[in-house]
């Protein structure tokens, strides 16, 4: 079987995606022997493994549509581990070096900081995904356009030398290795699709559009994959990308311009507005929560946790290549992620319980 992804720990049992002859199925590890064999794997690598392929019921197989899952194949047995192809070999290397350097933080800081990097949020405790719900602020783990553009910037000092085809090249080959090592999620895909198409549009001189790309860069993907509309995550992806692209961006130069001296906060003060706009009606049907506090609490938290995604990365990898400058170069990145989380508890803290429904 080859894993398609990396596995996602629950209460009493793993969870992890496998597949079989070309058909996707889920494992549901519940043993404590099987728990320990599957923790072990990641996505993309080929196990040796003999098991029982099972339908799932209609309930189930909803749920899971958007991942392409079929049924579910009940484990007997795992054995030998293949590293998989090149591009999976390469972004294990870099997500393993990313946890060694995550262990240099406290817990749960590193579960917290390996979020904001690569989209790693397996083992973040409970309390902690509910306070980030809480306050508005789950979207910073899920990894979307903020960290595609933070990549491209880290990788500016390179791209700017080179002539525009070439630089074209190397930000689509950047793109490209960026989501595969955060797991083609939906909300990845599909802020790569529109940095794809921005980067196309730049080097043949035409119109970037944002409602446009966006518009473009949703086709294309429901076109390519249609089971794509039953991801939640697509939804708050797409939402929060045109509410920022049309309301975020109206409001940010009114807002500029009636601020007087403190006209620096329209920018980002309208981004976090519309993109709220943007996830209304999701996260009231899905959540059934819109919080209050969430406006402030993006206004304070995403600077900060821009800071670690930008520094992180680079600083992870070289952290995780060299354990000895862990606790030197993660210390900025700590700060950073305690500075996220707490943003997070004040305001689970202060969000009206129960949650106000506008």
């Amino acid at each position: 079987v080859r894993v398609i992804d990396d596995p996602q720990p629950y209460a009493a049992s793993t969870r992890i995606i496998v597949e079989v002859e070309g058909e996707r199925f889920e494992v549901w590890a519940r043993s404590r022997s099987q728990r320990r064999r599957v923790d072990e794997w990641r996505g993309g690598e080929w196990v040796m493994a003999a098991g029982e392929r099972r339908g799932l019921d209609d309930d189930r197989s909803r749920r899971v549509a958007w991942q392409h899952v079929v049924g579910e194949f009940r484990l007997q047995w795992a054995g030998d581990v293949d590293p998989g192809g090149p591009v999976a070999r390469a972004s294990n290397r870099v997500r393993a070096s990313i946890e060694r350097a995550a262990t240099a933080l406290r817990e749960p800081d590193g579960s917290l900081f390996r979020g904001l990097v690569i989209d790693d949020d397996r083992d973040q405790p409970r309390e902690m995904i509910e306070r980030f719900r809480s306050s508005g602020l789950s979207h910073l783990t899920a990894v979307s356009g903020q960290n595609v553009a933070f990549v491209l910037t880290a990788c500016g000092p390179l791209r700017v030398r080179l002539r525009p085809w070439p630089r074209w090249a190397l930000t689509i080959a950047v793109i490209a290795w960026f989501v595969a090592l955060t797991r083609f999620e939906p909300s990845i895909l599909r802020a790569g699709v529109m940095a794809g198409l921005s980067a196309t549009a730049f080097v043949r001189g035409q119109e970037r559009s944002p409602v446009r790309l966006l518009s473009l860069a949703v086709t294309g993907l429901v076109l390519v994959d249609p089971l794509l509309v039953w991801s939640i995550g697509f939804w708050l992806s797409v939402g929060a990308t045109a509410g920022v692209c049309t309301v975020g961006l109206w409001l940010s130069t009114r807002l500029t311009a009636r601020l007087g001296a403190f006209g620096f906060l329209g920018l980002p003060l309208g981004v976090t507005i519309g993109a709220q706009v943007g996830v209304v009606l999701p996260s009231v049907l899905v959540f059934g929560r819109l919080p209050l506090v969430s406006i402030v609490a993006n206004l304070l938290a995403v600077p900060v946790a821009g800071f670690v995604m930008l520094y992180g990365l680079p600083a992870g990898l070289v952290a995780g290549w060299v354990p000895a400058s862990a606790p030197l170069l993660m210390l900025p990145a700590g700060l950073g992620t305690r500075w996220v989380d707490t943003v997070a508890v004040l305001g689970d803290r202060l969000e009206p319980d129960p949650p106000w429904v506008w």
